[in-house]
């Protein structure tokens, strides 16, 4: 069992950075990044603390039965969120993408929407864009993308997506997982 990699999976479920896990938590950033990468164990009571946090229990979390595997998603299995003050919304496009390498998203930005502000991470994202133009600023660079065109970036610097166009723009997102 890769206790780390489920660690991670949860964190990334809750939205929440390394930092902020430590900080709820009263453990280092560091910690939690060797916890994720399995080259530290937690004691048990540091494993229950972060089980709470996380919003789940230790028996879900130990939890290794036989899963079906899925393979067609419908749009009844997406899970959406929309932050009307940030102008975007984003689908989920699979339940399980916190448990894969993977994880594609639809993303809607309305006008003058921006996506969230990422910090540096070792993921690859790619992004195809629907509809629309959007602006990715990747460091102190910025790219512009306009519908048809694709991005593909590793995200080892600070990034965003803002919407570029007077009307809504439309993207698909993969983004590996396994280094967010």
């Amino acid at each position: 069992m890769q206790i780390g990699m489920k660690i991670k999976r949860l964190r990334l479920k809750n939205g929440l950075t390394q930092e902020e896990l430590g900080e709820r938590t009263d453990l280092s950033k560091g910690f939690i990044s060797q916890l994720e990468r399995d080259m530290n164990s937690p004691s048990i009571e540091t494993l229950f603390s972060l089980l709470e946090v996380l919003g789940t229990t230790p028996k879900e979390f130990f939890d290794d039965s036989d899963k079906e595997v899925k393979v067609v998603y419908t749009p009844s299995d997406h899970t959406i969120h929309t932050d009307t003050e940030s102008g975007y919304e984003i689908d989920w496009l699979i339940t399980t993408s916190n448990e894969k390498e993977m994880e594609p998203v639809y993303l809607t930005l309305e006008e003058n929407g921006q996506f969230k502000h990422f910090e540096p991470s070792l993921a690859e994202t790619f992004i195809y864009v629907l509809e629309g133009r959007v602006r990715l600023v990747l460091g102190d660079n910025e790219y512009l993308a306009s519908a048809g065109d694709s991005l593909y970036y590793e995200a080892s610097d600070h990034h965003q997506l803002i919407n570029a166009h007077s009307g809504k723009s439309e993207m698909i997102i993969v983004a590996t997982q396994s280094y967010l």
